[in-house]
């Protein structure tokens, strides 16, 4: 964190192993996609010496973009871990996605992480910067995650450095502004053609000593003579900012009375606040220049890195709980003490098979050593119950990992990250503990999948193999849920947005040799009465020999919401013989259940079985079953028959300056807002209920219409009448499909 001269030309992509948990640091990278980071975390490599030449994303040549998804999109889309070494301490960086699609990798990063830099791009608006920053941060405030702010593409800069670390600090802050401040100012070029300045060098705001790159190589210049007035004010603001962290609660007294504090006093007390997570630095990096081994900036986040961010011993680990289900003391940060460790990530080779990214939280995981495999137990969106998992299992190989090259590992200590192979049945979020002692880890945050992607198999081989590969999917992925809908009979994956259902179907057809077709999803109608009506079932054939007879007359009335469907019996004189009222039943079941209408279960009615014929040597329950289909089919044919759809209770969350536009665009999909809520930051959280068929890809349409920074949960509430003239529709698209079968 100080300015100095450092050369490590390493050997280009050589690992060692990590020392104790003292001298490891686990970092991840966050950022808004496009942001930069997947470019800084090559900066960082290059620097380090763990890579020759820096790649870049435009050309798929990233360490951290190796699948070949992301080298075809340029997009990152899944967790890359790049470990580095610098002054005497493993760096694990973190890449994490910064499409919304793929939080589900951000949280596993964050998880896997002991400290985080969020990439903010001066390419980009700073309020846009702002809205998608905001709910990520706020995430690691609440665990008390330190912090830092790196800014990149000042040379393409929409927003200049001074806003874009006001906003940072206004909406980052807390409701402290002064706990977001830079620690380097830039220094810019003499502008080009383009109307562009170039980064040449960086001010430090403590030492006042320039940093120049000019040249290509990273020169350390003497402090300016003659301060500028906004580099003297950025100063002040800095050392008051660190002041106020200091546990020195004389240093501020000292200051104000115009004492001077020395820059090493003012850079422990930095190093301790960043630490604590109650300091936030925001330092400035650009890629190296051609040929050179050092970006701008770069050497300096790694000094912060190691002096100000903590090690893993320093952080709490998550809560566990024993076999019992009664908590148990914390995991303590020791290679020799009990194996706890979580796989945060899981990830198919088709070479290797199953790979397992595992932090270890406490001990040391060896290969070849048995460990108890525990996971938490899920809801199913049906509401099916899936219970938790657990078995002893044998570690395969261990490596260690570095974008997509797998190096062998002898054991990983507490603190570090590693990748297990062949870890069966172990899914993303499981625990690793010893098998006398068994563990299970307290689950992280994961948000619910909301935009629904029906698949189906292509062809007749494809569909042994479908349910295998999307059961290796979800547990891949616990952002995706699973549904096979009993009244729609769609298989349905559940994703976080398009760009995520796209990754989904590439990776069962490439990863798992499954060729599916997705089809439009089907939301669950109902059908039912909307007033009283008779109907008549006759079912008589005579075709030699025993014949069919059967004749019940029923009537059908509607009922509350929720009742189902009642049957009742009220035959007099034996007119339907006892044994075959039963017959009617199920006859009258199973129609519903086909629906009477547009195909969709008949629900909330009373059917009441009144009066019927029968022949004593004609009738059957299979006749009976036919008469009481047909009846209530004539029943239906005599009065109007509503289609039910679900409607959902929507919460969205929004900044207040889009709380109009998001009323707007629900009351145009038949939402009836029922209330707001105003909520703390300048966001208000508007309640409406929506019919589910209007809100299908309402996960992409919201994050459009709020620039990406409105979230919303919904849940079941009921089902009610659809509007006439979309009934109909429906009504008549089911009656062409039935036709032209």
């Amino acid at each position: 964190m100080g300015d100095r001269t450092h050369t490590h030309p390493g050997a280009a992509g050589g690992a060692t192993a990590a020392g104790p948990p003292g001298s490891v640091r686990n970092v991840a990278l966050v950022g808004h996609s496009g942001s930069g980071k997947t470019t800084l975390v090559e900066a960082l490599a290059l620097t380090a010496g763990a890579v020759n030449k820096a790649g870049r994303v435009e050309d798929g040549a990233t360490v951290s973009d190796h699948d070949e998804i992301e080298r075809r999109s340029g997009r990152s889309v899944q967790l890359s871990l790049v470990p580095v070494d610098w002054e005497g301490c493993r760096i694990n960086l973190l890449d994490t996605p910064g499409y919304a699609d793929f939080v589900g990798e951000l949280r596993a990063g964050l998880r896997a992480a002991d400290a985080a830099l969020f990439v903010v791009s001066a390419a980009q608006e700073a309020e846009a910067v702002a809205g998608t920053t905001r709910a990520l941060w706020e995430e690691c405030a609440a665990v008390g995650m330190p912090r830092a702010v790196v800014v990149t593409h000042l040379d393409t800069a929409r927003t200049p450095f001074e806003e874009l670390t006001r906003v940072c600090g206004r909406v980052l802050g807390g409701g402290d502004p002064d706990a977001v401040l830079p620690l380097y100012l830039p220094v810019e070029g003499p502008e080009g053609p383009d109307g562009r300045a170039p980064l040449t060098g960086l001010t430090g705001l403590l030492t006042g000593r320039i940093l120049d790159y000019s040249s290509g190589e990273r020169r350390e210049l003497p402090p300016v003579g003659e301060q500028r007035e906004p580099l003297l004010r950025a100063r002040a603001r800095l050392i008051e900012g660190i002041i106020a962290e200091s546990e020195d609660e004389t240093l501020m007294d000292r200051y104000l009375g115009g004492g001077e504090i020395d820059t090493g006093t003012l850079v422990r007390d930095l190093r301790r606040a960043v630490a604590r997570g109650s300091f936030h630095p925001v330092l400035t990096a650009a890629p190296a220049a051609a040929g050179a081994r050092q970006g701008i900036g770069t050497v300096e986040l790694l000094d912060l890195i190691t002096a100000g961010f903590p090690a893993p011993s320093e952080r709490v680990a998550p809560a566990v709980t024993g076999a019992d289900g009664a908590a148990r003391p914390a995991p303590v940060c020791d290679p020799g003490a009990p194996l706890v460790a979580e796989v945060v990530k899981t990830a198919s080779d088709p070479y290797v098979g199953r790979i397992s990214l595992v932090r270890v939280f406490s001990g040391t995981l060896r290969p070849d050593e048995t460990v108890h495999v525990w996971g938490h137990g899920l809801t199913d969106p049906s509401g099916g119950p899936r219970p938790r998992h657990e078995a002893d299992v044998r570690v395969g190989a261990l490596t260690a990992p570095f974008g997509g090259q797998q190096r062998p590992l002898d054991s990983c200590a507490a603190g570090d990250l590693a990748c297990v192979s062949k870890l069966t049945g172990a899914e993303t979020g499981d625990t690793l503990s010893a098998t006398g002692d068994p563990l299970l880890m307290e689950p992280w945050s994961m948000p619910d999948p909301l935009m629904p992607l029906a698949v189906r198999a292509h062809g007749k081989a494809d569909e042994d193999k479908l349910s295998q590969g999307l059961a290796r999917l979800v547990a891949e992925d616990p952002t995706l849920r699973l549904e096979r809908n009993p009244d729609t009979r769609q298989v349905v994956l559940w994703c976080m947005g398009e760009a995520h259902t796209g990754v989904a179907l590439e990776r069962l057809r490439g990863r798992y040799g499954v060729q599916v077709d997705a089809e439009p999803h089907r939301v669950p109608l109902r059908e039912t009465f909307a007033a009283r009506s008779t109907g008549r079932g006759r079912h008589v054939k005579q075709s030699g020999g025993h014949g069919q007879y059967a004749v019940c007359e029923i009537e059908v009335e509607p009922l509350a919401p929720g009742a189902g469907l009642v049957f009742v019996d009220e035959v007099a004189g034996g007119s339907v013989p006892r044994q075959f009222v039963a017959s009617v039943e199920k006859g009258v079941r199973a129609q519903a259940a086909r629906g009477v209408a547009a195909g969709h279960p008949l629900v909330d009615v009373r059917v009441t079985l009144l009066d019927g014929k029968s022949h004593s040597v004609d009738s059957s329950d299979a006749a009976f079953q036919a008469a009481g289909a047909l009846a209530l089919r004539d029943a239906a044919a005599d009065t109007r028959v509503d289609l039910l759809e679900p409607v959902a209770e929507v919460a969205v969350l929004v900044p207040d300056d889009y709380v109009g536009a998001v009323m707007g665009d629900l009351s145009g999909r038949r939402g009836r807002v029922v209330g707001t809520e105003q909520e703390a930051g300048g966001r208000t959280l508007v309640r409406a209920e929506v019919p589910e068929i209007e809100i299908g890809t309402y996960t992409v349409d919201l994050r459009s219409l709020t620039h990406g920074t409105g979230r919303f949960d919904r849940a079941y509430a009921r089902h009610e009448p659809m509007p006439p003239q979309l009934a109909d529709r429906l009504r008549t698209a089911h009656e062409n499909t039935a036709n032209t079968a």
